[in-house]
């Protein structure tokens, strides 16, 4: 059993000595040699065996949780080798036996949403008692800034805190430490949402999880795991690597699993690599017990850089941010990054396959639901039909990734600010997501999108552009600040390109006729291609469906 196939099986003690050593490394470049020596001290830890009687539940578990309803639960933690546990709650109780590692792990039968705040209790050695917990829908809400970016950084900060009375919604934090190994646990705490609390709560989680809670009335749990600034590669379990490493397109999965390798101490690589680490330590401690002895201070210590997280390397945010939550009960995930991997194109769509499918497959709840936020419209508008600049290519391999099954995409192409890449709008943002979960999960008969293209045909010099979800009709629309989308009477269809065999792009007419766009341009008499809205700020981009909901950008061609 290796890292790259598993959920590390390490006892509370191993973990606890694993986290001090992180921190000690980490301080010990920060101050002087007493810290130093420390470090060493923490390194030890990891080798000390000893255990814990009381029995113990990580953190994602805790007073005002919410559990998620219809599906069997699991519940796990760490207790005595050999001592029975015991979980109540909801009129249930279910007993297991700690392992020789002192790791339990059971599963409660599936639950009916309740907004009635009940006991959750175990019992083993000591009893534990988490207070207030419901049962409802739980989201995990992950990305970097755009979904870490709070409602007080967000539109309306102060009215929306007023408003924000919905004790049936919880949130809860995961703290930003990355990684180099999978941990067990983090320190969070679930809150209440409150005009008190709201303020730091995911803007676009809490504005998804709020269109839930008023559509289906129960309670909604929101898990934060978050970091602003981070690329997708970090997020990633190994094991999303291993399923796309022999797929054309994503050669750069081979390079990652030689690295995830080299940390892995089942491998014969990760082996060397730790004793080499073990042998320049235990060299070190000779000579820093001669120094201290002979009353001079210790030498350096070596380089435990092995040991130290970052969050920007692959699997470590995955390490720190997510593993602690597998395999907590959740309906699906909400997903809001892609700046930083922003030059990319295609190969985004691979890594968006390696994140998705990993998850899935550590969590092993099936293919549960994914959505996720393309790109809004960001810095000026280059103003050449077609164009490709900035966002516009990921933004394509954004919408490639809806090929992947039980998945969504927000379109937020009207709300972006050209001078800022945290636009403010993230209520629109929250409620498109809610549209996918709604209509998808929830059964309710909306329309889950906007326009997305689907094909096209040429006859003589005009190209006809046919989409999914063109809901109750196509319209030219007009979207300012938080105010809904307002059809344009007559108004004139911007941002279609089309080009001819020289693949040189020209601005087209477009028409709308009933669920289609036709595209012409007097220059292209023979056209081969269409491209619309295919620029990093696509300004003045209105193709909407009559619910409101944006035209994602596309193009026909793969040039």
């Amino acid at each position: 059993m290796t890292l790259l196939e598993t959920k590390s099986a390490t006892s509370g003690c191993r973990q606890s000595g694993q986290n001090l050593l992180v921190v000690f490394i980490g301080e010990s470049y920060k101050s002087g040699m007493k810290s130093r020596f420390f470090c060493w001290f923490a390194f030890s830890l990891l080798f000390v065996s000893s255990v814990t009687a009381d029995v113990r539940l990580p953190k994602i578990f805790g007073n005002h949780m919410v559990l998620q309803q219809g599906q069997p639960l699991p519940v796990w933690g760490w207790a005595d080798p050999g001592k029975s546990v015991t979980v109540s709650f909801a009129g249930q109780e279910k007993s297991v036996t700690a392992d020789e590692a002192g790791s339990w792990k059971l599963s409660l039968d599936a639950l009916e949403a309740s907004a009635e705040g009940r006991d959750f209790v175990v019992t083993g050695s000591n009893t534990i008692t988490l207070a207030d917990v419901l049962v409802g829908e739980v989201w995990v809400c992950s990305g970097q800034s755009n979904m870490a970016w709070s409602v007080r950084q967000a539109a309306q900060p102060g009215e929306e805190a007023k408003a924000a009375k919905f004790p049936l919604i919880r949130h809860i934090k995961i703290p930003n430490v990355a990684q180099p190994f999978p941990v067990d646990d983090v320190n969070a705490n679930w809150q209440v949402c409150s005009p008190e609390t709201v303020s730091n709560f995911t803007a676009v989680g809490y504005f998804f999880g709020r269109e839930l809670h008023q559509q289906l009335d129960v309670p909604i749990g929101l898990v934060n795991s978050s970091w602003g600034g981070t690329r997708i590669e970090p997020w990633t379990p190994p094991v999303g690597f291993e399923m796309i490493k022999k797929d054309e397109g994503a050669d750069f999965a081979t390079g990652i699993l030689k690295t995830i390798e080299a940390r892995d101490p089942t491998s014969e690589t990760g082996r060397q690599q730790f004793s080499a680490v073990i042998e320049r330590a235990k060299a070190w401690v000779a000579d820093a017990e001669q120094k201290l002895e002979s009353g001079d201070y210790p030498p350096t210590p070596p380089n435990f850089s092995v040991f130290q997280g970052n969050a920007g390397q692959p699997t470590h945010l995955y390490n720190g941010l997510v593993h602690p939550l597998v395999p907590y009960g959740i309906k699906g995930a909400i997903w809001y990054q892609g700046e930083s991997n922003g030059s990319e194109g295609e190969s985004y769509f691979h890594k968006k396959r390696a994140l998705i499918g990993g998850w899935r497959s550590v969590w092993e709840q099936g293919e549960f639901p994914f959505y996720h936020v393309q790109l809004a419209n960001f810095r000026p508008d280059q103003k050449q039909p077609g164009s490709g600049d900035g966002y516009a290519r990921i933004r394509d391999a954004q919408k490639q990734s809806l090929a992947i099954p039980n998945t969504g995409m927000a379109v937020i192409i009207d709300i972006g600010e050209a001078n800022d890449i945290h636009p403010k709008n993230k209520q629109d943002v929250g409620k498109r997501l809610a549209q996918w979960a709604l209509a998808k999960d929830y059964g309710k008969d909306i329309v889950p999108s906007g326009p997305l293209y689907a094909n096209y045909t040429v006859e003589g010099n005009e190209v006809t552009i046919q989409f999914d979800h063109p809901g109750s009709g196509l319209i030219v629309g007009k979207k300012a600040g938080l105010d809904p989308v307002k059809e344009v009477k007559d108004g004139k269809l911007e941002r279609f390109a089309i080009a001819g065999e020289d693949k040189k792009f020209h601005w087209a007419d477009a028409v709308i006729d009933g669920d289609r766009v036709v595209v012409s341009c007097p220059e292209v008499p023979n056209p081969v291609a269409v491209r619309y809205a295919f620029s990093g700020n696509p300004e003045g981009a209105n193709l909407y469906n009559r619910e409101g909901l944006p035209a994602s950008p596309f193009r026909t061609d793969d040039w």
